[in-house]
């Protein structure tokens, strides 16, 4: 066969790992890695030989600028101040790089990359698009937490596996309220999930997900967050106390249960961000000449893979005392 008749390779897959932590090492950049290391695993069997470039970015604090030619983004969340960036070279290049998704679907969204934005990131999305006010709250929140759907979060592909609630890892200082659905409405965007039911603020009145077309779907909370990381965050005794001081004993029992339930945390952990992904390399394999991956919500985790998971990690604390 002549070198001109030879099949030309697809590229490979490229992911970036927008890193907000700026410098401060936690349990979120171990947890990404985990669901590439995974997601890698299961492209294999649709693409056995497709290479995969993983690349990480901390703009906070080298100043790097993101670049431009990666096909998925992972935006972190990260401590700190979403505010603390607003003029600074690094978010006005992530502001100039949120935008340049938004326009790239605008134009062709079977080749366009995507991001999934976290927290911190979640944060700087929404004061980018100016949809809604994002301000600091009267306490910290922390915890595994209930994040309750909207009608459009239980028919997106993001949520709709959890039907009208989920359980997943929060730790912020901030909070987006006062959203102006009207203006994401016109950015082909949705609010997909709250931190209480539709019509209710029992629980609080912030904004916990939501999407603009298929260029950005982001949200508050930490579906990273996986059973190792929790159990690190949960056997720190002044996390225990702190928890207990801010919702009492009985909070912390309920929790503890939660995160023994395979369809709660873990369940977040293995389908939210792999799903996302799944999904977003499917909606661009064409252009890309790969093969789709099989897509469709996660089976429920058995009794077996909850105790492999759980056996990787501490035996549950008890409640601490008050």
């Amino acid at each position: 066969m002549s070198a001109a008749a030879m099949p030309v390779a697809p590229p490979p897959l490229k992911v970036c790992f927008i890193d907000m932590n700026a410098g401060v090492e936690n349990q979120a950049m171990r947890c990404l890695q985990s669901v590439i290391s995974r997601f890698e695993s299961e492209l294999r069997e649709s693409n056995p030989t497709l290479p995969i470039d993983v690349h990480t970015v901390s703009p906070r604090d080298t100043l790097n600028e993101i670049p431009r030619d990666h096909d998925l983004y992972i935006a972190s969340g990260g401590p700190g101040s979403p505010l603390e960036g607003l003029g600074t070279p690094w978010y006005d290049d992530f502001r100039r790089f949120t935008d340049g998704l938004i326009q790239a679907h605008d134009r062709d969204p079977g080749d366009a990359p995507s991001m999934f934005s976290i927290c911190y990131s979640y944060e700087l999305v929404t004061l980018h698009l100016n949809i809604a006010d994002v301000v600091q709250r009267d306490g910290r929140k922390f915890g595994v937490m209930p994040v309750y759907t909207t009608t459009a979060g239980r028919h997106h592909p993001l949520l709709a596996p959890f039907g009208d609630r989920l359980f997943a890892f929060e730790h912020r200082n901030w909070e987006v309220v006062n959203l102006d659905e009207q203006r994401l409405n016109a950015m082909n965007g949705s609010v997909l999930a709250r931190e209480s039911r539709e019509g209710r603020d029992d629980k609080g009145s912030a904004v916990l997900a939501f999407n603009v077309s298929e260029a950005v779907e982001t949200v508050q909370f930490h579906p990273e967050a996986d059973l190792a990381g929790i159990f690190n965050w949960i056997d720190r005794p002044e996390q225990q106390k702190a928890f207990v001081d801010s919702y009492g004993d009985l909070t912390f029992d309920r929790m503890l249960k939660t995160i023994k339930n395979p369809e709660r945390v873990a369940r977040v952990h293995h389908e939210v961000i792999p799903g996302w992904m799944r999904r977003r390399f499917n909606a661009i394999s064409a252009a890309r000449g790969w093969d789709a991956m099989p897509y469709g919500p996660m089976e429920a985790l058995s009794g077996a893979d909850l105790s492999v998971l759980l056996g990787m990690v501490p035996d549950l604390p008890s409640s601490p005392a008050a």
